[in-house]
């Protein structure tokens, strides 16, 4: 167990940090053009609790994650999974991406979806056997799908669909799962059902991190919080990195009253 200093702008806490951690970045840096989208982040993910990613928008939260797991490729910095370079520990991810950026027209079934997180024991060719099929079903009933199995996925609602990657994703049974913006746009039924499947990844020895811009229940859903604009502005556990202080500096005059008035209350 080694020490690392969690810093916010004037203030750096010392906190014990696994050997292995789940995500360890070092000087990542991802440009898209001339203009940096991440500049020289470290981010150092604790095991088995649920680490909130926190910035406005074009802040590079979901760049962060993408570089993380080589959908972006960086100009610099380095990335490891378990004490371990990503390329030998993909299997130990599960990634759920926005769910604008994903095609919903594409004419498959909720359940065939699903099955897609079972890739890597299947292959391309892979024959599906029926304990294949009764651990898609399993995820979907874990998710609250598991009525809609045989629905063409184009046919759910936003909120639906959400739990059905979220589904794809637990079937992949993975160590550190990686969502990007997993709320948004969801009904209050929907969001009360992934928060309810993360903490119990959790409570199973998981490590979940999430893309999260509802600043009213950061302190109720994560253990830690990530705040970047494009830099790294803290990190560290909720109690003592998200500060309004921390927060100032990381949205700065974008802060809005509403967002103000959500950290009062979270904060109370």
């Amino acid at each position: 167990m080694a020490l690392e200093l969690a810093s916010t702008k004037g203030t750096t806490l010392a906190r014990p940090v696994p050997a292995e951690s789940p995500l360890a970045i070092r000087g990542l840096t991802v440009s898209y053009g001339q203009k940096p989208a991440v500049f020289s982040v470290d981010m150092t993910v604790r095991a088995g609790e649920m680490t909130a990613i926190i910035g406005p928008n074009g802040a590079g939260k979901s760049t962060l994650l993408k570089a993380a797991l080589g959908i972006v490729a960086p100009l610099s910095g380095q990335v490891q999974v378990f004490g371990r370079p990503l390329a030998a520990q993909r299997a130990r991810i599960a990634y759920v991406p926005q769910r604008a950026s994903v095609d919903w027209d594409f004419p498959t079934r909720v359940i065939d979806v699903v099955m897609m997180g079972l890739y890597r024991e299947l292959g391309l060719l892979g024959r599906v056997r029926k304990s294949h099929l009764a651990r898609a079903e399993e995820c979907l009933a874990r998710v609250g799908m598991a009525e809609f199995a045989d629905r063409q996925i184009g046919q759910l609602s936003g909120g639906q669909q959400q739990r059905v990657f979220l589904a794809r994703a637990l079937a992949q049974d993975a160590d550190l799962y990686l969502l990007d913006e997993p709320f948004a746009g969801v009904d209050a039924a929907t969001e009360k059902a992934i928060i309810a499947v993360l903490k119990s990844l959790r409570a199973e020895g998981r490590t979940v991190v999430a893309v999260h811009h509802d600043l009213a229940t950061v302190t109720e859903y994560f253990d830690n919080v990530f705040l970047i604009n494009t830099t790294k502005i803290a990190e560290g556990p909720v109690a003592e990195a998200f500060t309004a202080e921390a927060l100032q500096a990381t949205y700065g005059g974008r802060l809005a009253t509403a967002q103000v008035d959500q950290l009062a209350r979270a904060l109370v």
